[in-house]
């Protein structure tokens, strides 16, 4: 069972609201920047398709000509939870005790109740947009080389990160090459590097209010906070792949109050979802870190 660490000092009846430290979200997923997969319970078959020289000189006769390769990849979302358990006692002698209500048979306050199920989705959000990048680099790295890799010499800053665009572009298959879907993603670390490249060489200015979209070489940029720190993925987002059962699964956090089941003073608090991630054709992501 957790114990919550409680340092308030107040004395009184009533305080300020809770604060915490800001939290990933799960941008990757929020704004579909690859492409979700729902509904699926145990696992789903990613076909993959891929053909070659099918256009020939014409001639009277049929010539078979050209090959076709079908192949498929097996995405298995594994199942995952969230359980804590809290005791109604170690809050009598907060601030919040008074929200309690004064009955021995009480529940938690509730304004920590909330923010406590805000602060658990909140959470998982971040662990999914962190597990998207690291799974699918470790999934990368299995596939050896059917995934471009673009190894980096540089040490980057803000003069030397538009070479190192330079160069991820450059090893883009030519075949995916004017894709609409076909997106950089990069760490903020690079977003960073790049907005003080773009200021410093007067394209835009460094002080302006709002965030603008990033666009290097007229490919759209993705700023996935879940990638490693000097890491940029080319792909189309039509191949990147991110399973699950319910996406709501994924914000629903059940609170069970114990004292009607077993007579104890634990509240518990669960979340169950599953997910996994994986990619269609290696040859057509390049790979920089």
């Amino acid at each position: 069972m957790a114990t919550p660490t409680i340092t308030t000092t107040y004395a009184g009846e009533k305080a300020a609201g809770y604060i915490s430290a800001a939290l990933l979200s799960a941008k990757t997923l929020d704004e579909s920047a690859i492409t979700i997969m729902p509904n699926v319970k145990y696992k789903q078959v990613l076909k993959t398709f891929t053909a070659s020289g099918l256009v020939a000189d014409a001639s009277c006769d049929f010539s078979d000509a050209g090959a076709v390769t079908l192949g498929e990849r097996v995405i298995t979302p594994e199942e995952k939870q969230v359980n804590l358990s809290l005791c109604k006692s170690d809050f009598h002698s907060d601030w919040e005790a008074i929200s309690m209500g004064y009955s021995a048979h009480d529940s938690l306050p509730p304004s920590f109740s909330d923010y406590l199920i805000g602060q658990m989705a909140a959470h998982v959000a971040k662990n999914n947009e962190q597990f998207i990048w690291s799974s699918l680099d470790t999934k990368f790295n299995a596939s050896g080389s059917s995934v471009v890799n673009n190894a980096s010499t540089r040490t980057l800053d803000a003069t030397n990160v538009d070479d190192e665009l330079a160069d991820v572009i450059d090893a883009i298959p030519t075949e995916i090459y004017d894709e609409e879907d076909l997106t950089l993603y990069v760490s903020p670390k690079i977003a960073k590097l790049y907005m003080r490249y773009l200021g410093t060489a007067g394209y835009n200015d460094m002080y302006s209010v709002g965030a603008k979209p990033l666009n290097f070489e007229g490919k759209d940029m993705f700023v996935a906070p879940g990638l490693g720190a000097d890491q940029i993925v080319a792909a189309r987002k039509s191949n990147l792949y991110f399973a699950t059962g319910l996406l709501n699964d994924h914000n629903e956090v059940r609170v069970i109050d114990m004292a009607d089941i077993d007579g104890s003073q634990n509240v518990r608090f669960v979340m169950r979802f599953t997910r996994a991630v994986d990619f269609g054709i290696g040859s057509e992501v390049v790979l920089n870190r």
